[in-house]
C-alpha cells in the first residue's frame, strides 16, 4: 500500500468515526436531561429521544420537594401520574393516555385523605365523581362528556339507581 492509501483510509476511518457519533448524538440516542433553578435546586430531569419527553420524568419545587412525576412518550404524558405539593403532601393522581387525563383520578386533601374521586374521558368528567369527609362519602355525582346529569347525597339511593359495576 502506498501512503495516499493509507491516509485516506485513516481520514475515511476518522471521518466514519465523527460522523456516526454526530448521528447518535442528534438522531439515535436516549439522553439523560435536568434542568436546574436560578438557586441550584434540581428543576426536572427525565429522558429526551430526538429531543422530545419520553420515558420516566420527575418535577421539583424551588425548595426542592417533588411537585409530580409520571411517565411521556412523544412529549405526552402516558401511564399513571402523581401531584404533590410544595409541603411534599400528595396532591391527586392518576392516568394519561395521549396527554389526556382519563379513567379514575384521587384527589386529597391537606392532610392526605381522598376527598374525591372522578371518572375521567379526554380531561372531563365523565362517570362519577364520589365526595368524601373524614374518609366517608358524602356525594356523588355522574358526568356526561363534562356535564352533571345527576347528583345522590345518600349511598342507599345511589346504590338501587346505579350498577356499581361502572364504579371500576
Amino acid at each position: 500500500m502506498n501512503q495516499i492509501s493509507i491516509k485516506a483510509e485513516k481520514f475515511t476511518a476518522v471521518f466514519l468515526l465523527f460522523f456516526s457519533l454526530f448521528y447518535l448524538s442528534c438522531f439515535g440516542q436516549k439522553k439523560y436531561h435536568k434542568e436546574f433553578y436560578s438557586n441550584g435546586q434540581l428543576k426536572l430531569e427525565g429522558w429526551l429521544d430526538q429531543g422530545k419527553k419520553t420515558a420516566y420524568w420527575k418535577y421539583y419545587y424551588k425548595n426542592g420537594v417533588i411537585k409530580k412525576q409520571g411517565h411521556y412518550k412523544n412529549d405526552l404524558p402516558v401511564n399513571y401520574w402523581y401531584f404533590y405539593r410544595k409541603n411534599s403532601s400528595k396532591e391527586k393522581e392518576g392516568h394519561f393516555i395521549d396527554g389526556k387525563q382519563n379513567k379514575w383520578w384521587l384527589y386529597y386533601d391537606s392532610r392526605g385523605y381522598v376527598n374525591h374521586k372522578c371518572q375521567l374521558k379526554n380531561d372531563k368528567k365523565n362517570g362519577y365523581c364520589l365526595l368524601y369527609k373524614k374518609n366517608k362519602l358524602v356525594k356523588a355525582v355522574k358526568f356526561k362528556d363534562g356535564k352533571k346529569i345527576n347528583e345522590w347525597t345518600d349511598f342507599s339511593s345511589f346504590k338501587k339507581e346505579n350498577d356499581l359495576k361502572d364504579l371500576q
